[in-house]
């Protein structure tokens, strides 16, 4: 019984060593992102040069981010969606990324102000504005908080 519960020990050390092994963040090609992630940096991130596409294991979730030379970078979920944008090089988040309702709202209350980082998760939307604003939307797209 010893030598059973021993190797079963063992096995689970193993298992979980290999796991860690795996986990962490490391450098990958463009190419081995998943094929919506590729699509996304092609058409939306056109005239960009990629610095560094970095991929992240963890035991339960594997998440992306793409760098750019300027600056910008972009997370992406294991499906290779976003999660989040933010531009750094000055320039807004591209309008096919920021849903219709949300571009609405700001261009009608903030109309000098552009979308400069969105970030989307399971509760909704926070977008930041080129004049500091940050504003919460929910799922219905329906404005939460805004803070300075």
């Amino acid at each position: 019984m010893k030598r059973i519960l021993s190797a079963i020990a063992v096995t689970a050390c193993l298992v979980a060593a290999g796991a860690c092994a795996r986990a962490g963040d490391y450098t990958i090609d463009l190419n081995q992102l998943p094929e919506a992630g590729q699509t996304l940096v092609s058409t939306h991130f056109t005239g960009k040069t990629v610095a560094v596409v970095k991929k992240d294991v963890e035991i339960n979730k594997t998440s992306y981010e793409v760098i750019f030379t300027d600056g910008d970078k972009i997370e992406l979920n294991a499906d290779g969606e976003w999660t989040e944008v933010e531009c750094k090089s000055g320039t807004p988040v591209p309008d096919g990324l920021v849903p219709a309702q949300i571009a609405a709202y700001v261009s009608a209350n903030y109309p000098a102000a552009a979308i400069v980082e969105i970030e989307k998760d399971r509760r909704g939307y926070e977008v930041k504005l080129s004049n500091g604003l940050e504003i919460d939307f929910n799922k219905k797209f329906e404005v939460t908080d805004i803070s300075a």
